[in-house]
Order: C-alpha cells, then sequence, then structure tokens
C-alpha cells in the first residue's frame, strides 16, 4: 500500500489506474536511458567537475545510514550512486549535495518492500532480478527528483532555502516558547549550529530508520506546503527537550543537539511531535503575526 500511495502523493504515478502501468513502464526506460547516458561512460568523457561530483557520491553512499546494515551491501551502494549522480547531472543549478544522498533512502527502502519481506536487515539485493532492481532504482529516482523540485534552492549554492527555514524556525520557537528561546540566545547558540543538519537530511539522521518511512507519510502528505510544515515539525522536535535545554550551558546544548536520545524511540513519540507539529501549525500558520517577536 505504501509504495502505491507515495507515488501518487508524488505525482509520480497518475491517478488513472488504467494508465499507471504503461506511464511508469515509460518513466523507467526513461530512467534506465539516462544512465545509459550519464553513468555508464568512461571518465574521458566526463568533465573534471563531474569526476569529482561522483568521486564525492561514491565517497558517501558507504556513509549513508551506517546503523543499517542492509546499506552497507555493495549492490545497494552502487544503485544510491547512480541514483545521486544521474541526479545531480540533470539539475546542474544544485548538482550533488551531501545530505542529498540521505534523502534517497527511505524511497528505496519502501520501493523494495514490495518485492523483499521481514527485517530491513535480513534483506539482500542478491534475491532480486537485475530488472527489478532498474525498476526500483528508476522509482527511486524519479520520486526523489519529484521531492527535491518543491525544494531545489535548499541545495543551490548558499542554500538560501535552508537558510531560510531556519531563520523562521528561530522566530516560531521564540513564539512558542520564549524562555527557552532566551536562554540559547543568552548562551550564543545559533540555530544554524543544529538545524542546518536537520533540513538538510530532513531529520533523518536524528531519529531511528525504522520510524524514518512514518514521518515521510507525513511529508509526501503535505505535498508543496512541506518546507513550511517542516518548520513547525523542527520546532516540535526540539521542544520535546525544552526543560533540559534550559539546564544547559552553550557547550552542553551543542554535544546534546549533536546526539540526541531518540536511539530508544517508537512510533509514540514521533506521533507526539507530528501532532504537536500540526496543533501548531493549525494555530499559528494562517495568523498574520504568527512570526512577530
Amino acid at each position: 500500500m505504501r509504495p502505491t500511495v507515495w507515488r501518487l502523493l508524488l505525482g509520480y504515478a497518475p491517478p488513472n489506474s488504467d494508465r499507471r502501468e504503461g506511464v511508469l513502464r515509460r518513466k523507467r526506460l526513461d530512467y534506465l536511458d539516462c544512465v545509459a547516458q550519464y553513468y555508464d561512460i568512461p571518465d574521458t568523457d566526463r568533465t573534471d567537475e563531474e569526476i569529482n561530483m561522483l568521486r564525492q557520491i561514491a565517497v558517501d553512499c558507504p556513509r549513508t545510514v551506517p546503523d543499517v546494515s542492509f546499506f552497507q551491501q555493495m549492490e545497494i551502494q552502487k544503485s544510491l550512486e547512480r541514483i545521486l549522480y544521474t541526479w545531480a547531472i540533470r539539475h546542474p543549478a544544485s548538482g550533488y549535495v551531501q545530505g542529498i544522498n540521505d534523502l534517497a533512502t527511505p524511497f528505496l527502502v519502501v520501493f523494495l518492500s514490495e518485492h523483499l519481506e521481514g527485517s530491513v536487515d535480513n534483506w539482500s539485493m542478491a534475491d532480486l532480478a537485475p530488472e527489478k532492481i532498474n525498476n526500483i532504482e528508476a522509482d527511486c529516482y524519479w520520486c526523489l527528483s519529484k521531492l527535491l523540485d518543491g525544494m531545489q534552492d535548499h541545495y543551490t549554492f548558499a542554500q538560501p532555502g535552508i537558510q531560510r527555514l531556519v531563520f523562521k524556525l528561530k522566530e516560531l520557537v521564540r513564539r512558542i516558547d520564549e524562555p527557552v528561546s532566551r536562554h540559547m540566545e543568552e548562551q550564543g547558540l545559533e540555530f544554524l549550529q543544529f538545524a542546518f543538519r536537520w533540513f538538510n537530511c530532513l531529520l533523518i539522521r536524528e531519529i531511528p530508520f525504522g520510524l524514518v518511512t512514518r514521518l515521510w507519510d507525513t511529508y509526501l502528505a503535505e505535498g508543496d506546503a512541506l518546507p513550511d510544515f517542516l518548520v513547525y515539525i523542527s520546532a516540535s522536535f526540539l521542544l520535546t527537550w525544552s526543560d533540559k535545554l534550559q539546564k544547559l550551558d552553550f557547550q552542553e546544548m551543542v554535544m546534546f543537539l549533536q546526539h540526541l536520545p531518540t536511539q530508544n524511540w517508537t512510533y509514540l513519540e514521533l506521533e507526539m511531535v507530528l501532532s504537536r507539529a500540526y496543533m501548531w501549525h493549525t494555530m499559528f500558520n494562517s495568523s498574520p503575526s504568527h512570526l512577530a517577536s
């Protein structure tokens, strides 16, 4: 169910079920053509910039979701490399930016779940026919593209989209929880020091990977409004530890926010974060003074 719904929410698969199979077949062939054109070529046919980009992607793939053993398999890392490089070549305004590698992983897991059963840790790419791997890769590529289309200035030079969200988060936290906002300011803690990574990787690195697909159900349901709603999710996430943060000094806060105690989180804690975010979004987002100090 989830793979089908995600394809529909992102506008990758058409709502008309009669047309769906044909559209997906064509898009999957388009992806294979792109891989043949851009990836499956000798380095002599690439620019220096493209060689460096491919090298960076090859370095980042083994570091992606390091605590899930499935992502250490060479076959999945190669799939990730093809997806990321093809996306970067076709989106020259941003190219590849570290963090985009994380954003492909929920799509890989969800589309693989149509073909592999049981725990992700027990999956093996060797159990899949090459044609199935091609289809999964293609679906990941197109869905990642659709997701990033709505936030491309998050990954262009200087990442202005993320800078904007960090500013909005700071203003929203000041509005919702003035004491913790004041404490962070007095200690000299800048929101950029922790929230940049949150927005860059859409919080994937901050929670157990097993909860990420549930978080992404919410992301994809928000559609074009996702960047805006992400600010509320991040505020709700941060203020989970409001009392704790007010007892910490600058150095302690930096360490705490870089290693949040979420490793034992379940769906319950995540649902609390999301429901609070939804409540605040409903209360504040349509208010003209919602970011007034």
